[in-house]
């Protein structure tokens, strides 16, 4: 299952996998070797790490990650999950800081055969071994790796621990050379956690969104930093897909309609747009070498997408043709460096790939729906050319545009003076834009609903007298009347509660009743013209 949520994503197949089951010689071994240098000690059948020793020795440091972890009986006891709370675990060991290299089985649990006795392996030492095992028969020195990843959860005390044995077995001082921590991913501003039930399966998540989407999620955000996984955070992500993809559609359609007497001269747009493709490969190396800043890798290039857009624009207005070269630049860096991100596989020269039509499909398998598209349109055209209904025939045309072509993945798009241009995309990418625009619509005529509402009952509310004004005013509950008793010219004389307005309360009310003169005697005036 986990191995086809990887291939699902399009995360790319590890060259090792390894088995702990596979491992029990070795780990053993390990463990034989750590207890000769005096970092470990057994006790009645299971072996503990010695802390005490091991960061009392000049060349060892013990928790380098987390310092302030050192002692910290919360994150040990979480740390060594149900062994925590054995009483035999607790007294066989030196000192609290103490972890499990090996445990001695009880009745019925796992258990292998080891020097110490019948047993399992402690929760850190199985990455230990197995990462060193693999690394030294490739070849590196003591098996140290350059690179380690995991939660950040997982700081201390595991990732603490697998170095202190790794470096304790080999000698060296430093096993890993960079953590890379990633931060808690979150379902609704809470931990994800199968425990708290606020969990979402990656099969359930590729339902709603594809591998791509979801991976532009995790990439505009800091992969050490919490991300609150939900519908407003995949909203972004899409509407991200869409503007990159409408790039790679524009380019793509200027690369088609290159001619061989076309300009190629730079002017001053072309010199502009040439330094911003620059900007950006210097501010993406700049940002991936600062701890794999992809937040700020995909702002430079929606802000090179933004130059390019705008060449284009300006180039549209002048009814001038761009210069193909510097608009093929601009999409081949986007699309090489979402390459490396793997939203784009290794092939494609520009842009997403489109779905479908692979696989050996035939030619008339391919044609089909397009031709049927073309005469289902022709037969309507030469319907309505005969009944002379001129104005069906636009309606047809908009109709083949806006309805037709898009579900066989076909854009077009209309160029005043010209034919216009069509583009080939995804039908469901062209589906969700579809989608997400009529909801912006839907939104925006909601909002201007609500400000219509709004200045409709503040313009009610201005033709009420002043004097009435006063006798309807609430506090901040919206129930409880402001005033109780008011003199004869409107103007309130006791709070609601009865009692006398002082000087500061009857010049408030005051400045109130005025307030409310002003607004009301405007709008009868404004009724009355």
């Amino acid at each position: 299952e986990y191995l086809k949520d990887m291939e699902d994503l399009g995360v790319l197949k590890p060259d090792v996998m390894t088995r702990v089951s596979e491992f029990m010689p070795e780990i053993t071994e390990y463990i034989e070797r750590i207890i000769e240098k005096g970092f470990a000690y057994e006790a009645n059948g299971s072996v503990y790490f010695d802390v005490n020793s091991f960061h009392g020795d000049e060349r060892h440091c013990y928790c380098k990650l987390l310092p302030t972890g050192m002692g910290n009986a919360e994150l040990l006891a979480e740390g060594e999950g149900v062994l925590s709370g054995a009483s035999d675990f607790v007294n066989e060991k030196k000192a609290s800081n103490d972890f499990a290299l090996w445990k001695k089985s009880k009745e019925g649990e796992p258990s292998w055969d080891s020097p110490f006795g019948q047993g399992r392996p402690g929760w850190h030492i199985e990455c230990s071994v197995m990462a060193s095992d693999i690394f030294k028969k490739m070849g590196t020195e003591d098996g140290k790796m350059d690179i380690h990843s995991g939660g950040v959860d997982l700081k201390f005390p595991h990732h603490d621990n697998e170095m202190a044995q790794a470096e304790a077995e080999s000698g060296c001082g430093q096993w890993v050379n960079y953590f890379v921590h990633a931060g808690h991913l979150h379902i609704k501003g809470f931990k994800m956690s199968k425990s708290l039930k606020n969990f979402i399966t990656i099969q359930q998540a590729l339902e709603q969104n594809s591998a791509r989407q979801i991976r532009m999620c995790f990439l505009l955000h800091k992969y050490n930093d919490p991300m609150d996984y939900g519908d407003e955070t995949m909203s972004h992500a899409v509407v991200t897909e869409g503007n990159f993809n409408k790039f790679f559609l524009n380019v793509k359609a200027v690369l088609r309609a290159e001619h061989k007497d076309d300009v190629a001269k730079w002017g001053e747009e072309e010199t502009k747009l040439g330094n911003a493709i620059d900007e950006c490969k210097e501010s993406t190396h700049e940002a991936l070498c600062d701890d794999f800043d992809t937040p700020k890798v995909m702002a430079s290039l929606q802000g090179l997408v933004n130059a390019t857009n705008l060449y284009l624009q300006a180039k549209d207005e002048q009814k001038v043709k761009p210069v193909i070269l510097v608009v093929r630049s601009a999409g081949v860096y986007v699309t090489r460096i979402f390459k490396v991100f793997g939203l784009i596989p290794e092939g494609a020269e520009i842009g997403f790939p489109l779905g479908g039509g692979e696989g050996g499909a035939s030619k008339e398998d391919l044609l089909a729906p397009f031709l049927d598209a073309v005469l289902d349109f022709r037969s309507s055209i030469r319907s309505a050319a005969r009944n002379k209904e001129f104005e069906e025939l636009l309606k047809l045309c908009d109709g083949l545009r806006d309805d037709v072509l898009p579900g066989l993945g076909v854009q077009l798009e209309d160029k005043e003076g010209t034919k216009g241009v069509w583009k080939l995309a995804n039908p469901e990418d062209i589906k969700r834009q579809k989608e997400q625009k009529e909801l912006e619509v839907q939104r925006k005529a909601a909002e201007k609903a609500a400000r219509e509402k709004e200045a409709a009952e503040k313009e009610k509310l201005n033709l009420v007298p002043p004097s009435d004004f006063l006798r309807q005013l609430t506090l901040d509950d919206a129930k409880t009347l402001k005033y109780s008793k008011f003199g004869e010219d409107g103007m309130p004389t006791h709070n609601n509660e009865g009692e006398e307005l002082n000087k500061n309360q009857m010049k408030k009310a005051k400045k109130e009743f005025e307030g409310q003169k002003k607004k009301y005697e405007k709008a009868i005036a404004k009724q009355q013209k």
